[in-house]
């Protein structure tokens, strides 16, 4: 007799059981995902278009003048003569800009 009673289901669809996940992984594809993907993509088209004599800042904070372009680094003169070879994805901003304030996106 409890067994007949355990099985008995209230009426409802498996849908509406499943809804609050489904918009769940809604709100965090528009408000996470999605504009992480843009921001990214965004940062991309950036450094393609870097060229030589572009003033940059890297992730690590160092400013720098691009002096040489190859396929995945530049090579910064940082002052004094100093040059430094970075990693195309170690470039974060325009110096231009960080001297302004503004925020660049990403």
């Amino acid at each position: 007799m409890m067994t007949t009673l355990l099985q008995a289901a209230p009426g409802g669809s498996n849908l509406m059981s499943f809804l609050p996940m489904i918009l769940i992984i809604v709100v965090f594809y528009f408000f996470m995902i999605r504009p992480q993907m843009k921001k990214q993509k965004d940062h991309k088209k950036y450094i393609e278009e870097l060229g030589v004599n572009s003033k940059v800042v890297t992730t690590a904070g160092i400013h720098g003048r691009i002096v040489e372009v190859s396929e995945t680094t530049f090579l910064l003169d940082v002052g004094s003569g100093v040059k430094m070879r970075f990693d195309k994805t170690a470039i974060a901003l325009d110096a231009s800009k960080a001297a302004n304030g503004e925020t660049v996106k990403k």
